[in-house]
């Protein structure tokens, strides 16, 4: 059997369902998912097998206005996801249609992918809307853009995932594969360690403090016991955010730690001993060390 191997780009707006459908995907948890927008902010690679191939999914930073550096980062490493795929899907909610925003994606396709780019799309969350709503959608966005081929998936749910990802596979160019077969994601463990940590954080805290922090893995140490001891820093832009991420008594972080160490734990199917400390650095997201450690190009935010 001839092996193929390509990437895919996963596209649209904040909180369309990227994350859910790269984890449906793959069949792990690589992508932090909540019900908060902006939550990805590096270009995650997930690798799902089917058959003799391969896809390397590429789950971009929602595309959104960039109104601060971290932000136009984000959208840059978008598009460079984009760029790059062997083929695109653009994810739309079913029950929102055709937005402002999925408006300002359709026209940056239009103007920023090379001639023959194949786009398709994927309208998600098919079970909160009517039949004729959903073909009404499918009409109105193939008018709007040349989409090789729509499908209609539940990404939370898995309907219509599997015939997506037959199509994608028969997309794929004759390759060999580019990473080993049980492999399922291309983010070292400490940053897939981080990022649960900061899922945690995201769905603990108020509306604006989550893109305010940011999670790093300082030392990772696999023990003779088999246990692993993990040391993670929270760094925050202000003394009052400190305060906030600790909660009475150290009772927030507690908590936070708790459901990380979980998570953290059943992922690596091994015990896991973490130890959260939370440091304030004004100015972290004007330092290009921060940008690295999540995968993101600090010179993209210019």
């Amino acid at each position: 059997m001839t092996q193929r191997a390509g990437f895919v780009a996963l596209i649209g707006e904040p909180n369309a369902g990227k994350s859910t459908l790269l984890n449906r995907m793959v069949g792990a948890k690589v992508s932090i998912v909540t019900h908060k927008v902006q939550t990805t902010r590096a270009r995650i690679r997930g690798i799902c097998m089917a058959g003799e191939t391969q896809i390397v999914f590429v789950d971009t930073p929602g595309l959104f206005r960039p109104r601060r550096r971290l932000d136009r980062a984000m959208v840059a490493a978008a598009w460079g996801g984009a760029a790059d795929a062997d083929v695109i899907v653009l994810l739309i909610e079913a029950h929102r249609g055709l937005t402002e925003g999925v408006q300002g994606i359709i026209e940056a396709l239009k103007e920023r992918l090379p001639q023959g780019q194949r786009v398709a799309l994927a309208i998600n969350k098919i079970d909160r809307v009517k039949a004729e709503v959903l073909l009404a959608l499918a009409e109105q966005m193939n008018a709007a853009y040349p989409f090789v081929r729509t499908f209609m998936i539940s990404a939370e749910r898995g309907h219509g995932v599997e015939d997506l990802k037959d199509w994608l596979a028969g997309e794929m160019p004759e390759h060999a594969w580019f990473y080993p077969e049980d492999q399922i994601a291309d983010v070292p463990l400490r940053a897939i360690a981080a990022e649960i940590t900061r899922e945690k954080l995201t769905l603990r805290l108020h509306e604006e403090l989550p893109y305010q922090l940011t999670v790093e893995t300082e030392s990772w140490q696999d023990r003779p016991d088999g246990s692993t001891r993990i040391d993670q820093v929270i760094y925050v832009a202000r003394d009052g955010h400190k305060g906030i991420v600790l909660g009475a008594k150290g009772e927030t972080i507690k908590g936070i730690g708790a459901a990380a160490r979980a998570e953290i734990s059943a992922f690596l199917e091994r015990k896991v001993h973490l130890f959260l400390q939370v440091k304030v650095r004004p100015n972290w997201e004007e330092e290009a060390a921060r940008y690295s450690e999540i995968g993101l190009d600090f010179r993209d935010g210019d």
